[in-house]
This record gives structure tokens, C-alpha cells and sequence, in this order.
């Protein structure tokens, strides 16, 4: 996702925190990872939006904004277990295969699995560029 791209079609779980969001004036993907844990307190305390799921979209915004990804891709990487760039960079791209596969299994979503080998790699690759020119 690039950080300009809008807030929208979030899961059904998180749409409190979406029209928390919304309501202050947070519509962008980039001012969501912007946000500070003095912003997310304050965010959870005024509404419905629980701080845990707005740190989890902060999470899924930091994500998806360094390597370009879709919130599902990012949300799937999270849960997984690869919630930052270091950790994407450092692994292989059968583990990252093996990692989400294993969740969706658990999920028992019914459908073929999102990340291949192909893909796998070229989310390591660009993680690995993020993390040198940082």
C-alpha cells in the first residue's frame, strides 16, 4: 500500500477503530503509521476503537507502507509472525511459505494458500533494500 492510499474495506472486526479513525481525521494509510502511542491511547480512550487493534493496524500500516503491500498481505505477515521488515529480510522464503501456510491452515480458510515461493522471495528481496537504505 502506498501511504496515500485511503483506510477503507477493513476487516468487519476493526471498523470501530476505522471510524475512530475517520473521525479524526485519520484517512490515509501514512498518517496511520505516523501515529504515536500518546495518539493511540488518546484514540482509544475518546471511542469504541480498542488500543490493541489500533496498534495493530499501526503495525499492518508500517508494514505495508515499507514494502508496498496489500493490508490483507500485511495482516497475513503480522499474524504470522513476521511483523517487521527485519524479520521478513531475515528469513527464507520457504519459511515465509511455511510460516503463512501454516496459518491459514489454522484458520481453516478452505482456500489455496496467498504466498508461494515466487512471491515469498520478492517480499524478502524488497525487505532487504528497505533495510539498506535505512
Amino acid at each position: 500500500m502506498k501511504p496515500e492510499a485511503p483506510l477503507q474495506d477493513l476487516p468487519q472486526g476493526l471498523r470501530d477503530e476505522q471510524s475512530q479513525l475517520l473521525a479524526s481525521g485519520i484517512t490515509t494509510w501514512g498518517e496511520l503509521e505516523a501515529l504515536d502511542e500518546l495518539q493511540i491511547s488518546r484514540l482509544a480512550a475518546s471511542g469504541r476503537a480498542s488500543a490493541r487493534n489500533l496498534r495493530r493496524l499501526k503495525g499492518m500500516a508500517e508494514l505495508g507502507c515499507a514494502l508496498d503491500l496489500a493490508p490483507q498481505d500485511a495482516a497475513l505477515l503480522m499474524h504470522a509472525g513476521l511483523a517487521t521488515v527485519a524479520a521478513i529480510a531475515g528469513s527464507s522464503p520457504q519459511e515465509l511459505v511455511t510460516r503463512t501456510g501454516r496459518l491459514e491452515r489454522q484458520l481453516r480458510s478452505g482456500r489455496p494458500p496467498v504466498v508461494d515461493l515466487a512471491l515469498a522471495r520478492r517480499w524478502i528481496l524488497v525487505a532487504r533494500e528497505r533495510q539498506n537504505t535505512n
